[in-house]
C-alpha cells in the first residue's frame, strides 16, 4: 500500500526535481567507476562511524539476542542499508525514488542481503504501528522542502531506547567552496547541481529540531577527503560534511 504512484509527483515533503535528478543517476549507485565513485569511498568512512555509534549505544542493553531494527530514510541505491543488513541488522530502506529503490532491490538480491525496500516517504510511515531501534537519515535533509518536518518525523520513528543518526552538510563558507565549487564544478566528484548551499543544515539546527522530541547529541564527526589518495577520513571539524548521533535524553 505504501508504494504509491503519486510519489513521483509533487505531493508530500519532497521535490519532484530532486527525485528526477537521482532517478537519472540511480543505475550508477554501485558503479566504482561511475559518477558516484567518490560517494562510494565517502560511504565506507561514514559507515564505520555509524556502526561504531550503534554498537556503543546498545552495548549495555539486555535485548535477549533480539535483532536490532534499522530504518534508512532516503536509502537511495542501498549504500547504507545493504552493508548494515549484511552485518546482521533487520533493515528497512525507504526512498522517494522508485528507480533507486529498484536498483537497491536488485543489488541486494545479487549480494544476498536481506533488506526490505519500500518506495515511500518518511511521512507515510506510522510511528504508532512501528518504531525502530536505529533511524538513519543520511544526505537527505538537504534535498527536501520542509527540512524540520522530515527530521521531526524521523524522531517519531525512533524507539524510546533507540538512536537517531543524521548526516548532512553544514551551511558554511567552507562548505560552499569545497562541496559546491570544488566537488561539483572543479573536481566533478558530483554532477553539477547535486546540492544547493542554501539547503545545507547547521548542526545546531538539527540539535534544536530533535531537542523538541527530547533527543540529545551523543557524538559528532566531520568527514574530509584526502585529494591525493582519494580516501575519506573522520575529522573533528564539522564545517563541511558531518554525522551526528542522538539519543533520547
Amino acid at each position: 500500500m505504501l508504494d504509491k504512484s503519486y510519489l513521483s509527483g509533487s505531493v508530500g515533503n519532497q521535490s519532484a526535481k530532486e527525485i528526477a535528478k537521482f532517478d537519472a543517476l540511480a543505475e550508477q549507485w554501485w558503479d566504482p567507476n561511475g559518477k558516484y565513485k567518490t560517494a562510494l569511498a565517502f560511504n565506507r568512512a561514514r559507515l564505520a562511524f555509524i556502526n561504531e555509534q550503534i554498537q556503543a549505544h546498545f552495548a549495555g542493553q539486555n535485548r535477549e539476542n533480539k535483532t536490532l531494527s534499522v530504518l534508512d530514510v532516503g536509502c537511495g541505491g542501498g549504500l547504507i542499508s545493504e552493508p548494515l543488513a549484511l552485518n546482521g541488522f533487520d533493515v528497512t530502506g525507504i526512498d522517494a525514488s522508485a528507480v533507486s529503490v529498484e536498483v537497491a532491490r536488485r543489488h541486494a538480491i545479487a549480494s544476498k542481503a536481506s533488506v526490505k525496500y519500500i518506495h515511500c516517504l518518511a511521512e507515510d510511515l506510522d510511528p504508532l504501528q512501528k518504531r525502530y531501534d536505529v533511524v538513519i537519515n543520511a544526505e537527505v535533509v538537504e534535498h527536501v522542502p520542509d527540512q524540520q518536518k522530515l527530521i521531526e518525523q524521523c524522531c517519531r520513528l525512533v524507539n524510546p531506547s533507540g538512536i537517531l543518526i543524521l548526516a548532512t552538510l553544514n551551511r558554511t563558507v567552507k562548505s560552499w567552496i569545497i562541496a559546491i565549487l570544488g566537488a561539483e564544478y572543479v573536481m566533478r566528484y558530483l554532477p553539477i547541481g547535486t546540492h544547493s548551499w542554501k539547503k545545507f543544515v547547521k548542526p545546531e539546527e538539527l540539535v534544536e529540531w530533535t531537542g523538541n522530541f527530547q533527543f540529545e547529541p551523543v557524538e559528532a564527526t566531520g568527514m574530509s577527503l584526502n585529494p591525493f589518495s582519494g580516501n575519506w577520513y573522520l575529522t573533528d571539524s564539522l564545517a563541511v560534511n558531518y554525522v551526528l548521533s542522538l539519543r533520547k535524553s
